[in-house]
């Protein structure tokens, strides 16, 4: 018997300076079973960086990257199925990422590990031709703090301000600082 996702519920209020987005959101989250709190904590992260102002374009959705391969952690589908934004977490390879960048407008990866740096070293000279990527890097020790804060029910606040992001629960609070390692859009 296959198992089964856990199902988490957060209530995000969000307030991002930076994009002049101030919104309240109930978000669930299935957490497959093979993923950690850092990595669901970093999808979450995501899509409060990444939700659009409204809904006049569709929806930033959770997709079902670790059930099906063709899906990314988190994307932007217009009201037609075309894709917005493609938002994958962790070290996906440049195929995924080249495949990614023909099929949506724009790509975003939030890569969280320590191993990041050789990652990127790696990869990064085959996706020059992705002019619509954004690789974004959260520090290893930030990532691990956030994964501190998750609850299978969360009450998150979310500040973004000048590059910052605070998100902070009844738990605790942490600082995180996403660095820019593409020069894309």
């Amino acid at each position: 018997m296959a198992l089964k996702a856990t199902i988490y519920k957060a209530q995000l209020q969000l307030s991002d300076m930076d994009r002049n987005v101030y919104a309240d959101h109930n978000v669930i989250i299935a957490r497959h079973p093979s993923e950690a709190d850092e990595r669901m904590m970093i999808r979450l992260l995501a899509f409060a960086l990444n939700v659009p102002a409204d809904d006049n374009k569709g929806k930033l959705d959770f997709a079902k990257d670790l059930w099906d391969v063709d899906e990314p952690a988190l994307w932007h589908k217009d009201y037609t199925e075309q894709i917005l934004h493609w938002i994958d977490v962790g070290q996906p390879d440049d195929k995924r990422l080249m495949k990614a960048a023909g099929r949506a407008e724009k790509v975003s990866v939030y890569s969280f590990a320590s191993s990041t740096p050789v990652w990127w070293k790696n990869i990064e000279t085959k996706l020059t031709r992705a002019s619509n990527l954004v690789v974004w890097q959260i520090e290893a020790a930030e990532s691990q703090a956030l994964a501190k804060l998750a609850e299978r029910s969360m009450q998150l606040q979310v500040t973004v301000q000048d590059g910052t992001v605070w998100m902070s629960t009844a738990v605790g609070s942490v600082e995180i600082t996403p660095r820019r390692l593409t020069a894309g859009d």
